[in-house]
């Protein structure tokens, strides 16, 4: 067997021929709305247009009557709007407010410096609650021997299509065949059991940040691809119930993450059997509902039970003097959790991002006309920019001379920049600055005559962030309950996921049951809820007794 061969097809097989077809390549100009390099839905990168350069040598005052209509029909393509083509407008919005772009190998990306801050927020966030709950931070090899993979039954029954293998190295083919790590719960397992040999050694809570590769056959960019960035935690314990207690405390410590910081309403419980992990005995996950209604899992947390330590023999002597295998748990969020900010919360004006993640969460733009006010407009930018970084504020103050203001506008708020501070030579005279809302368009989200005065300022600013915060899960939260429909037949079920809804009913059926619905629908057990319904209740599909609902959807 030869070296590793790609075969992915490109991300943007995702796009429609029809989506293609309308959303030819197209350029941003100076002028426009759009401030960003042009790009399709289909490609990221293309070149400077004619327009551009026209507009280039146009005083950015004057917009030429023979280039209006020019100017209109590229303002028209800025994005394409969401309710038209949900999957192109999810690429326009990566590609324009500069999140990632397509790697040279079919399947993977490049995250650009604006999306890896992003990533850098979500790490900062966790690490902090990874320690606090007593988990340390290490690092295992990327290369797996392919014998740990086989070692678990059913994980490499799991894994086996998605494997990515290396057969040549040094310019000769290996004696045993590498995997390129697609999770790492084998080869924690071989170390876990050198380094586990007494219950004194328990519990063993570790967690690295990686990458990961898994050969995907249907690709989008940081929901789905070759390669991805995740953290993924692995405890051991010396008990089922200790196992099961950090299984959720994990999960828990991920649905705060989404609420609190995502500014997502995920909906957290069980996955069915037949969604549970390979290799676990229980899985819980928080799913969250994106924009065009389908679910993203976000975040998931195993309880591993006995399966890899027993595969590979990780044993411990407990109190007795007795060997037992130890209870395990393996956790996980990548940069998927990205593309659901993306998803939960952008509109047709591009990202919207939650003050809590976002690397800006205020931009200055000064504005004047005359030589003369522009020392003074500059100097009192310059300050509240200080004001507010001393303050611990993300802020950066936009004061290139290259653009307009309008056209910093709309850069910033297609970069989904929470607030916007403008300052003119007015404002400077009246002590104050004008602050505009990203998540509230035109003039309603827009307040006049803030004061500049230090500690008024800060607190307003403060305010206004968390603000935008309450509001963008509210929002969120009211977009997920409207679009839960209660069911209680399978004919009901079908109705609403025709309906693109996801649909809660209760739920004791089969494994092949189930498989059935997937295959009529399209749609899956997303989970069983941690919050339930009092009463009794009657399966939806078979009308026997159930204990819980579960609710369906079609999914990412």
């Amino acid at each position: 067997m030869g070296a590793l061969t790609l075969r992915l097809p490109s991300l943007t097989s995702l796009s429609s021929a029809a989506a293609a077809a309308a959303l030819p390549r197209y350029h941003f100009c100076r002028q426009l709305c759009a401030p960003l390099r042009s790009v399709s839905a289909a490609k990221f990168s293309v070149q400077s247009s004619t327009v551009e350069k026209e507009i280039a040598a146009t005083p950015p005052e004057i917009e030429p009557a023979s280039l209006l209509p020019r100017l209109q029909l590229e303002k028209d393509r800025v994005i394409t709007p969401r309710s038209q083509d949900f999957n192109a407008w999810y690429l326009d919005i990566i590609a324009k407010a500069e999140l990632a772009d397509y790697g040279p190998v079919r399947g993977t990306m490049v995250i650009r410096p604006y999306g890896y801050a992003i990533w850098e927020a979500i790490q900062d966030y966790l690490n902090v609650k990874f320690k606090e709950t007593g988990h340390s931070n290490m690092y295992f090899p990327q290369f797996i021997p392919y014998s740990f993979i086989e070692k678990e039954a059913s994980h490499v029954e799991g894994f086996s299509p998605e494997l990515a293998l290396v057969t040549v190295g040094g310019g000769k083919e290996l004696e045993e065949k590498l995997v390129v790590r697609p999770t790492s719960e084998t080869i924690v397992n071989h170390m876990f059991t050198q380094w586990i040999n007494s219950y004194r050694d328990l519990p063993l809570m570790i967690n690295q940040w990686a990458n990961v590769t898994r050969w995907e056959m249907r690709t989008k960019p940081f929901v789905r691809t070759l390669e991805f960035l995740w953290q993924e935690g692995h405890t051991a314990h010396a008990s089922l119930e200790e196992a099961e207690e950090e299984a959720l405390q994990m999960i828990d410590v991920y649905t705060k993450f989404a609420y609190e910081q995502a500014a997502i309403p995920v909906v957290v419980g069980r996955k069915s059997k037949v969604e549970t992990f390979a290799g676990a005995s229980k899985t819980y996950t928080i799913e969250a509902m994106m924009g065009d209604r389908k679910a993203l899992q976000a975040g998931t947390s195993h309880n591993l039970g006995q399966n890899f330590s027993r595969a590979f023999g990780t044993q411990f002597m407990d109190e007795n003097g007795e060997r037992q295998h130890v209870w395990q748990t393996s956790w996980a969020i990548s940069t998927r959790f990205i593309g659901g900010i993306i998803m939960t919360h952008g509109d047709d004006a591009g990202l919207m991002l939650p003050p809590n993640l976002a690397p800006i969460q205020v931009v200055v733009v000064p504005i004047w006309k005359k030589a003369d006010e522009k020392a003074g407009v500059l100097g009192a930018s310059s300050s509240v920019k200080e004001t507010l970084q001393a303050a611990g504020i993300k802020v950066k103050l936009d004061d290139a001379e290259q653009r307009t203001p309008g056209w910093k506008f709309n850069f910033w708020e297609m970069k989904g920049v929470p607030l916007r501070i403008e300052i003119g030579p007015r404002d400077v005279s009246n002590g104050s600055v004008v602050v505009c809302r990203r998540d509230i368009p035109g003039k309603q989200g827009k307040v006049f005559g803030i004061s500049m005065e230090s500690s008024s300022l800060v607190a307003y600013v403060k305010g206004k962030l968390d603000e935008v915060q309450s509001s963008l899960l509210e929002n969120a939260k009211s977009f997920r309950d409207s679009n839960i429909v209660d069911v209680r037949s399978y004919s009901e079920l079908k109705e609403a996921i025709a309906q693109g809804k996801w649909a809660r009913g209760p739920w004791s059926a089969s494994d092949t049951e189930e498989l059935k619905v997937k295959e009529e629908t399209g749609a899956t057990i997303r989970c069983f809820p941690f919050e339930q319904p009092e009463g009794a209740k009657k399966c939806l599909m078979t009308g026997n007794p159930a204990d819980e609902v579960a609710i369906f959807a079609k999914s990412y």
